[in-house]
């Protein structure tokens, strides 16, 4: 009896896992400027080999991980893609071994600064690589954009777009160009969300590797990251900083974005259908609106600790 108790409540925490997995696989997209099958592969493949590749399904998911690694031309892209994948997933699986209490967020969160410590201390040892990466990485930003309008000039079907759609295709690339290590951080620690998820999975474990996302959370001290962010952003101390400053702020943007929807539905209890039909609208036609205030409110949790205020009440 016990056992199909156990067996029922999995059953019942799969069905609501799968949908944060779908969410966390919608960001990896969204923010997608590293291929998105090589971010999950290979710290995915790190982590089924920690395990133990026993089980026709661990075996089965480590060939599929090295078949999309493997994949692809070898140009300088290819190897940067797998460098960084190789120090994301090399610092969740040591952080997962060492410090397994943290949470999923804390790990991934660990990992990615680690990875970018060790990226910047290669790019100051050799500067020209930086350089050949950013300008071969917005060449690619660019080309996908082109793609883009091409397919909108079809659709239309006239020879060429209104000035104005273009200038704001052309201004979207140059703000994705300048930001594009922060979204490379979003994106992976996405990436490493659903490797774990799908580790939970291939090595019998279940589907209870992400946590419910109202109780999204990192450690406050990080709320100083954003404001030396914006310090450098707006005390224009030259290009370089200014750039490091955007980055800050954009990518714990991000993160404080998650955390103020996290506690809006804590608050409200979560979404209905219809509430995230029209959370989903609101994302899609005021964006910066509907994501500004989200941070606004991950921030101001920072200091009010806005969830516990509502336990507390609830007690």
């Amino acid at each position: 009896m016990a056992d199909k108790i156990i067996k029922a409540d999995q059953g019942r925490s799969s069905s609501r896992c799968w949908p944060r997995a779908v969410g966390l696989f919608a960001i990896v997209l969204a923010t997608s400027i590293l291929h998105p099958g090589v971010l999950i592969a290979l710290p995915l493949l790190l982590l089924i080999a920690a395990h133990g590749l026993r089980g026709f399904q661990a075996v089965l998911a480590a060939v599929l991980c090295v078949m999309v690694l493997a994949s692809g031309m070898r140009d300088g892209v290819w190897f940067a893609e797998r460098a960084w994948a190789l120090l994301v997933g090399g610092g969740f699986l040591g952080l997962t071994m060492l410090v397994p209490t943290w949470t999923l967020s804390s790990r991934a969160l660990g990992a990615v600064i680690g990875a970018a410590g060790v990226g910047a201390i290669m790019m100051a040892i050799r500067p020209e690589a930086w350089v050949i990466l950013d300008a071969t990485i917005v060449d690619g930003i660019q080309a996908g954009v082109d793609a883009t309008l091409d397919g909108l000039t079809l659709l239309a079907g006239s020879e060429s777009l209104s000035p104005e759609i273009l200038t704001t295709f052309q201004g979207a690339v140059e703000a994705q160009a300048s930001v594009f290590p922060a979204l490379v951080f979003l994106e992976s620690m996405a990436a490493l969300g659903v490797a774990w998820w799908v580790r939970t999975r291939f090595v019998g474990e279940g589907d209870l590797g992400l946590g419910p996302l109202h109780e999204f959370s990192f450690n406050d001290h990080l709320v100083w990251v954003l404001v030396a962010g914006l310090i450098l952003v707006f005390m224009q101390f030259g290009e370089a900083f200014a750039r490091v400053g955007s980055n800050a702020v954009v990518f714990m943007g991000g993160l404080y974005a998650m955390r103020g929807t996290a506690v809006f539905l804590f608050i409200t209890g979560g979404f209905s259908l219809f509430g995230f039909v029209m959370f989903s609208l609101g994302v899609f036609l005021a964006a910066p609106l509907v994501l500004g205030i989200a941070v606004l409110v991950g921030v101001g949790d920072t200091w009010l600790d806005l969830r516990s205020r509502v336990r507390e009440r609830a007690a």
